[in-house]
């Protein structure tokens, strides 16, 4: 007589469709980047900044034709994105850990100052009822509060609300964009570039935040229906959309009015409109912006959770850490842990020991990601013979290779920053500061990474 078969255990639930797809990717860009740091860009290289965003779009889209090459395998109905891709394609999980190590503590510090972020444009929302002195901070751990909420609720209540808020999100462009086209003076992009070549270089760093994170939605595989079909192509388009969006609010931005009016703006969009709509349009980019950084609170609040389940599954990582509930089919363990974390940084105010590695960490990946790419047919010519994405090899190989010398470029620029601050200030005085530089933030988080794998496998070979 055979014992009852045992359950299966709880797994995520594949409620998300192409609409909700576009929103998670459209979402995570269209936020924080063009909303807040664009003017802060502005301050090293000008109005050119407009054409920053056009140079970094080709270095990101050759950099996705990996991701679409991986979901469009098998691996594309799981989540983790390139930890699962380059943890395969490798055979191997210490430089995939490390990396995905890497990732939740960026993400984790991206979340803390999206919400940050979200507080200063729900201020100027409120029209006087709220002020940044007591407010800000509440407003900050509130939004990570809904969005953890969401996130519990269930996927599919994310993915609505993500649509809803893109809709709105899109209303507000074309409400800012439109009538700006109109008012540009051309007066205002000279000079084009103030920072020389050294200064748009030291622009692209800050700028391809805006586009860092495009990959989360490669996280999401586990919950998208026919992943490996829909997520390859809408990665291309979703990118191209979000390209022309940077370009003509930027170029809205530095030409409906001088740059240096921008300079510290906590809500530099907010003031854009405000030089030439009238106050309930004005309002209504207002209501965009936070939507946009509320898109993009939801899209990286996914992420650090959906890793935390691949790293249990390969036990890299508490199995509790990958437990999905039976009733949501959610990671309600992970997801807690990432708004504890992100909310105490909110409340410690150090968010940049986690944010100041996010770009820096991101580009890494995306680097190692385009070599996997690049290795894939010598490493797992099972997995590359189940490629169904419809690009040609030769166009994989220079995508991944553009990809490689683009990314080596961005983190070169970085160092060289790094080394210079190096040399200007001592230990004590960045630390005093709070302006440890990236290689120093890097090099610490990777330890504390380092250090994790080891005892993990340790405590999986003596159980064994």
């Amino acid at each position: 007589m055979t014992g009852a078969p045992e359950e299966a255990e709880p797994a995520l639930r594949r409620d998300l469709g192409t609409i909700e797809s576009y929103a998670t990717l459209i979402g995570i860009l269209i936020g924080a980047g063009i909303f807040k740091v664009t003017s802060q860009a502005w301050e090293l290289t000008g109005p050119s900044v407009i054409l920053g965003y056009l140079v970094l779009a080709p270095v990101v889209l050759a950099t996705s034709v990996a991701y679409s090459v991986f979901l469009s395998t098998p691996l594309g109905r799981e989540p983790g994105g390139e930890y699962t891709h380059i943890s395969r394609t490798f055979h191997g999980y210490g430089i995939a850990f490390v990396g995905a190590w890497l990732k939740i503590i960026s993400y984790v510090g991206a979340l803390a100052y999206l919400a940050v972020a979200l507080a200063d444009y729900v201020i100027p929302l409120s029209r006087g009822l709220l002020s940044a002195g007591p407010h800000r901070l509440p407003l900050a751990l509130l939004s990570l509060l809904v969005t953890y909420l969401v996130h519990v609720a269930g996927v599919r209540y994310f993915g609505r609300a993500q649509v809803a808020m893109c809709v709105l999100l899109g209303l507000a462009i074309v409400v800012l964009v439109v009538p700006g086209l109109f008012v540009i003076q051309v007066r205002h992009y000279r000079p084009f570039f103030t920072g020389g070549f050294s200064g748009f270089a030291a622009s692209l760093p800050p700028l391809f935040f805006a586009y860092a994170g495009f990959e989360s939605l490669a996280q999401a595989a586990g919950e998208v229906k026919d992943s490996t079909r829909r997520l390859p192509s809408i990665f291309a388009k979703g990118l191209i959309v979000t390209t022309v969006v940077y370009f003509l609010m930027s170029a809205v931005a530095f030409g409906a009015m001088p740059g240096e009016n921008l300079r510290g703006s906590e809500a530099p969009m907010a003031d854009v409109a405000s030089a030439y709509l009238d106050k309930s349009a004005a309002w209504f980019v207002i209501l965009g912006a936070v939507m946009a950084l509320l898109t993009s609170l939801f899209s990286t609040m996914l992420v650090p959770s959906r890793l935390a389940i691949m790293l249990a599954r390969d036990r890299l990582a508490p199995r509790i850490l990958g437990r999905i509930h039976p009733r949501t089919g959610t990671p309600i363990v992970g997801l807690s842990l990432t708004f504890a974390a992100a909310a105490l940084l909110v409340v410690s105010g150090q968010i940049g020991l986690a944010l100041n590695i996010a770009v820096f960490a991101l580009v890494l990946l995306y680097l190692l990601h385009s070599v996997a790419l690049l290795l894939l047919p010598t490493l797992d010519p099972a997995l590359f013979a189940s490629v169904t994405v419809g690009l040609s090899r030769r166009f994989q190989k220079v995508a991944a290779i553009f990809s490689i010398l683009a990314m080596g470029g961005l983190l070169a620029v970085q160092v060289e920053q790094d080394f210079r601050t190096l040399r200007t200030l001592s230990f004590a005085e960045r630390v005093s500061r709070q302006s440890l530089t990236t290689v120093e933030l890097m090099l610490m988080w990777a330890v504390v990474g380092a250090v994790l794998y080891a005892v993990e496998r340790r405590r999986v070979a003596a159980g064994s």
